[in-house]
């Protein structure tokens, strides 16, 4: 996994760097379009994957620090519950910068184990350092890896404790409420959050919604399937990952509600919607029907001005 995209030569680079290092090794590309830059989108991207990978090496760059001081970094697993009950084994070690990529997925898979800082690689002639570690350190160490090398033999050990770690994301829970950070807006326009339906239920949320972000507020309601949130309003259902996402029947949710990862969304059960203005669990009133200001109870998501259909586009839903 990367940001390094697919017009460059890059992705294919590290593809080769590996196998020079682990003939025969197969490689799985689960996605080399990562925003630029992005550690935070690429660490949740992993997280995503990370349950239905089997065993091997996962190599993630993502790599802003590159040629500064940051480490290198190799991680092995812990044997979590499921490989202690017998069933088959999921990915044994991630190799990549250490800027907390990595640790979110090496935690879900059943901690970390172990942890080496890989040494730099030699730079170029008339360079001062790399500057594509992808290719000369992070690929040679995870072949190394799946080829059967220790984790001990790769680097110097290093506490697993003084990781990088990203920040959890923002999700608040109260009576009628859920307040929760986009984690992700996938190429439909879909709006995963940082809530999943333990959450709904604690909050108590009612199969008649209200969805707000920013000074858009439009009607919803809990449905088990993209087209059963029908053509007027949102829909609220448990996405792939397990997580709550709102949606909209063949239309870009984002765009309706005019979010991205790491915007706000509030959902709200319908009956307790009207008293949650100014100071009501702490959200600021919103428009009805997406239009700011508006008051009274929010509108279908079609009568709003919603001109589709239309895709997202780099600038609106990535």
């Amino acid at each position: 996994m990367s940001d390094y995209g697919v017009v460059d030569e890059f992705a294919g680079i590290l593809r080769a760097a590996v196998a020079r290092a682990a003939p025969g090794a197969p490689l799985v590309d689960l996605t080399h379009g990562v925003p630029p830059f992005d550690i935070v989108a690429g660490a949740r991207a992993l997280v995503r994957c990370i349950d239905h990978l089997g065993p091997g090496v996962v190599l993630a760059v993502v790599d802003p620090g590159v040629g500064t001081d940051r480490r290198a970094i190799a991680l092995r697993v812990a044997p979590g519950p499921a490989a202690r009950a017998g069933a088959p084994a999921g990915p044994w070690a991630l190799v990549g910068p250490d800027n907390g990529l990595l640790v979110a997925a090496a935690e879900r898979l059943g901690g970390i184990g172990g942890a080496v800082a890989l040494p730099p690689a030699s730079p170029p002639a008339g360079a001062e350092r790399s500057t594509f570690d992808g290719r000369d350190v992070f690929a040679p160490a995870a072949g190394r890896l799946w080829s059967g090398a220790s984790l001990d033999s790769l680097g110097n050990e290093v506490d697993p404790g003084d990781l990088v770690r990203l920040p959890e994301a923002m999700l608040v829970v109260g009576p009628g409420c859920v307040q929760a950070e986009v984690l992700w807006v996938d190429r439909f326009g879909n709006v995963q959050l940082a809530a999943r339906l333990a959450h709904a239920h604690q909050a108590g949320l009612g199969s008649d919604l209200v969805v707000e972000a920013s000074a858009h507020r439009f009607a919803g309601r809990l449905v088990a399937s993209f087209a059963d949130a029908g053509s007027d309003r949102l829909g609220v259902l448990v996405d792939a990952n397990g997580q709550l996402a709102v949606v909209a029947d063949r239309a870009p949710a984002a765009i309706v509600l005019g979010v991205s990862a790491g915007d706000v969304v509030v959902v709200r059960s319908a009956g307790a919607e009207a008293g949650a203005g100014a100071g009501g669990h702490g959200i600021p009133a919103a428009g009805s029907g997406g239009v700011p200001g508006g008051g009274g109870v929010p509108g279908g998501w079609r009568r709003a001005g919603w001109t589709g259909p239309r895709g997202p586009t780099d600038g609106e839903a990535t």
